[in-house]
């Protein structure tokens, strides 16, 4: 089976701080790419599905994210809100290629 997603070139792995973001800017609504501790990387909307708040602006810890706004968590697998906040922010397939981080737009 062949890939049909177009796979983007963002950074190294290392351009991004563990347990930190970079954010691609897009027209339709910027990118947030996530590195956990464990060096496990994640791209969803940079908008929390509560109020519109910056992801890439919160604090990640283990596999989630939380809003800088008012505090909602977020799984970066998913984008999915954790209990008891329902929502979900779009997330866009990411993968790692030679230590460097690549994006599926």
């Amino acid at each position: 089976m062949t890939d049909s997603q177009h796979w983007v070139h963002i950074c190294a792995l290392t351009d991004i701080p563990p347990q930190g973001s970079r954010v691609v800017e897009r027209a339709s609504g910027n990118v947030a790419v996530f590195r956990t501790h464990d060096d496990q990387v994640f791209a969803l909307l940079d908008r929390c599905p509560h109020k519109g708040g910056p992801l890439s602006q919160g604090i990640v810890h283990g596999h989630g994210v939380t809003c800088p706004l008012h505090s909602w968590q977020i799984d970066l697998a998913s984008g999915e809100a954790r209990a008891p906040d329902q929502g979900c922010a779009r997330h866009f397939p990411v993968k790692l290629e030679q230590g460097m981080v690549l994006l599926a737009l």
